[in-house]
C-alpha cells in the first residue's frame, strides 16, 4: 500500500505558491455536481408531482430555517439560503471521501474536508461574512460586546473572537481525518496478513470497512450539522444587540404611530 495520509500531490501557481492539487480539483468537481443537483431541483419543481428528493430537501431548509429564525429572529430568514447551501455544500464535501476515486487513480478524491487548507477557507468565509453583516448593521458599535461585561475582559473577549474561526476549521477537518485515518488503519491491517494464534486477523477485518463508512456518513453529517449550527449561533451573537435595538426601535416607531392616530381621532 503506497498511499499516504496527509501528503498531497502539488501544482505550483503564480504568486499563491504551491497549492494540493487533489484537494482543489474534488472541491471543483463538488462544485459541479452541487449545482447540477440544485439545477435538476430548480427543475423537477416545474411539474405538480413531488418526489422524495424534493420532499427531503425541503425537510432540511425547513429545519435550518425553523433553526435560524428560533436563534436569529425573523431577520434570520433572508440568511436561510446561505445556511443551506453551508450544509449541502460541506456535506457534500466530507461524503465524497466515501467514494473509491483515489483508489481508481483519478486525479480527484477523497474528502476535501480532510484538507484543513479547505477548512480554514471555509471558517475564514464565515468569519468575515460575520464581521460584514454585523459591521453593516451596527458599525463600530457591532465590536461593542468585546467589552462586556467589564471592559478589562477585551483581550480575553478578543482572543475568543478570533478563535471562532479556528476552532470551526479545526473541528471539521480534524473530524473528517480521523475518519480517513481508521479506514487506512483497517486497510493496513487487511493488506498485512497479519494472523494471531489461530485468528486470521486480516481476514476478520474486511469486514469492518462496511461499518467504517457508515461511521463516516454518519460524522460527515454531524459535522456539517454542527459547522452550520456554530454559524448561526456565532452570527447570533455578533448581531445580537443589534437587533434588540432594532426591534426596540420598531415598536417605538409603532407606539408613535398608534399615539398619533389616537390623537387625530380625538380631535376630530
Amino acid at each position: 500500500m503506497h498511499e499516504k495520509i496527509g501528503e498531497h500531490p502539488l501544482w505550483t501557481w503564480p504568486v499563491v505558491g504551491a497549492v494540493h492539487a487533489d484537494t482543489i480539483l474534488t472541491t471543483w468537481v463538488v462544485m459541479v455536481l452541487s449545482l447540477a443537483f440544485f439545477y435538476y431541483l430548480g427543475t423537477s419543481y416545474r411539474t405538480n408531482r413531488v418526489n422524495k428528493t424534493q420532499a427531503t430537501f425541503e425537510g432540511i431548509i425547513n429545519y435550518l430555517a425553523d433553526l435560524a429564525v428560533g436563534t436569529l429572529g425573523r431577520s434570520g430568514e433572508r440568511f436561510v439560503p446561505v445556511f443551506v447551501a453551508i450544509f449541502i455544500f460541506i456535506w457534500t464535501l466530507n461524503q465524497f471521501g466515501l467514494l473509491p476515486f483515489k483508489q481508481m487513480n483519478l486525479p480527484f478524491g477523497g474528502s476535501p474536508t480532510a484538507d484543513l487548507n479547505t477548512t480554514a477557507a471555509l471558517a475564514l468565509f464565515v468569519f468575515f461574512g460575520i464581521q460584514f453583516v454585523a459591521i453593516r448593521g451596527a458599525g463600530i458599535k457591532a465590536y461593542g460586546h468585546l467589552f462586556q461585561p467589564f471592559w478589562p475582559l477585551f483581550p480575553i473577549n478578543l482572543i475568543e473572537e478570533i478563535a471562532r474561526p479556528v476552532v470551526l476549521a479545526m473541528r471539521l477537518a480534524f473530524n473528517i481525518l480521523a475518519g480517513d485515518l481508521l479506514l487506512f488503519v483497517v486497510a493496513t491491517i487487511i493488506a498485512a496478513d497479519v494472523t494471531i494464534g489461530p485468528i486470521n486477523l486480516s481476514l476478520v477485518a474486511t469486514v469492518v470497512p462496511f461499518g467504517v463508512e457508515f461511521f463516516n456518513f454518519f460524522i460527515g453529517t454531524i459535522q456539517a450539522f454542527v459547522f452550520t449550527l456554530l454559524t448561526i449561533v456565532y452570527l447570533s451573537l455578533a448581531t445580537q444587540g443589534h437587533e434588540e435595538e432594532h426591534h426596540a426601535s420598531e415598536a417605538h416607531e409603532r407606539e408613535l404611530v398608534a399615539t398619533d392616530a389616537h390623537s387625530a381621532v380625538l380631535n376630530n
